[in-house]
């Protein structure tokens, strides 16, 4: 009998109508499989009762379970006017309902910050607009035929301006089920139900990139001892008829970074890491049920780590100034630079830490460490693919 290889796993996820409730899942929902632990701790409260004998006498099957999941995933291409295979991990970790453009027309009277459309956009604030492979957010609707992006584009938008899909914050958040199958078919399949992302992570000038989840789940279950009723299913999913593997990899270190109260363009940019922490506080410990019940979010938190090389240039030298002044600055980063293979990310208002100083490298290097992104209400983050 072979071991299992590692490298023959796939990963679906999909959002459910109401939590723990696993929904049906297509081949559609497959996204990248790079990395996934699970585990589920099972209550182990201390015995006080006196057995005559120092031998621990066993925990009862029925205690409360703790389940939590850590995952992360490659972005591939995207394709235009549909949820990514890992857009339920997003909308799990934001809340709002995705927000779809399905592309317009810029007219001759734009400009590269002002861009108007041949017919009425249906944009929002927050909600990302591409043209000719580069991404920007909507900071001002204008009128129903003009916008005020977060940053210029390098060229004047006049005409195709491309689709998008947008993630948005709201106060409460969805739940998905992730299911994780093997071959041989007959191995051990497992999903987990009732997923709720406390942490997500995106990492720019990565050699790809990548997304991390880590969350909490109602419950694991396994093709090997489920039994009806788990998950509000009759018999365990089986997987979906194979479709084309997510291969599509897009590089990590191609994009743009827009940052300051002017929105400069910071190609002195070596790394940064976007995390948004939701908090999570799962109704755990209710009476009448050994799992979770619900999803209870907490404050959002996003913060911002970056380095740059330090320069004596107005824009870096105005980046230091807002630190000390606690100024907020617009921060906004676009991974990739080809349609179908956008990523964007945009902070409206960061409040940027005092940097660090490091000598490490033969330039001298800035470090912004846990600067805060702040808001009006569900509105300090928005990310997109384009």
């Amino acid at each position: 009998m072979a071991y299992i290889s590692s490298n023959n796993n796939r990963w679906y996820c999909q959002l459910e109508a109401s939590y723990g409730q696993v929904p049906g899942v297509v081949a559609a929902n497959r996204f990248p499989a790079v990395s996934m632990t699970a585990q589920q701790k099972i209550e182990t409260p201390a015995r006080q009762d006196k057995t005559g004998t120092r031998t621990f006498s066993g925990a009862l099957a029925s205690m409360r379970k703790q389940t939590q999941f850590d995952l992360t995933t490659y972005m591939t291409s995207w394709t235009t006017g549909s949820m990514p295979g890992y857009g339920p991990l997003f909308q799990a970790t934001l809340g709002a309902s995705p927000l779809y453009f399905a592309g317009g027309t810029a007219t001759a009277s734009s400009t590269t910050s002002y861009v108007t459309f041949a017919s009425p956009h249906g944009l929002v604030v927050g909600q990302a607009i591409t043209y000719q492979g580069e991404m920007r957010f909507v900071s001002s609707v204008e009128n129903t035929t003009a916008v005020m992006v977060n940053a210029p584009f390098s060229a004047i938008p006049n005409g195709p301006v491309g689709q998008t899909v947008t993630f948005l914050p709201t106060t409460e958040l969805p739940s998905v089920s992730i299911f994780d199958y093997w071959d041989p078919s007959t191995s051990v399949q497992r999903l987990l139900c009732g997923c709720a992302v406390n942490q997500m992570m995106v990492s720019v000038n990565a050699n790809y990139q990548q997304f991390q989840f880590k969350g909490m789940a109602q419950d694991v279950l396994d093709s090997s001892s489920f039994t009806a009723g788990s998950g509000e299913l009759t018999a365990y999913p089986a997987e979906p008829a194979l479709g084309a593997p997510p291969t599509t990899i897009v590089p990590g270190h191609l994009g743009q970074a827009w940052l300051g109260a002017s929105a400069s363009q910071f190609l002195t940019l070596t790394s940064a890491n976007v995390s948004l922490s939701n908090a999570l506080d799962m109704r755990t410990e209710e009476f009448g049920s050994i799992l979770p019940r619900a999803i209870n979010p907490g404050a959002r938190t996003v913060l911002l780590d970056m380095e740059i090389y330090a320069q004596d240039d107005s824009a870096t030298v105005a980046l230091y100034q807002a630190s000390r002044q606690r100024a907020p600055i617009i921060a906004g980063f676009q991974m990739g630079q080809t349609a179908g293979q956008l990523f964007g990310v945009y902070m409206k208002s960061v409040v940027p830490e005092v940097p660090q100083y490091s000598d490490k490298d033969s330039r001298l290097i800035w470090q912004f460490k846990g600067s805060q992104a702040q808001g009006q209400g569900d509105d300090e983050l928005a990310v997109a693919f384009g």
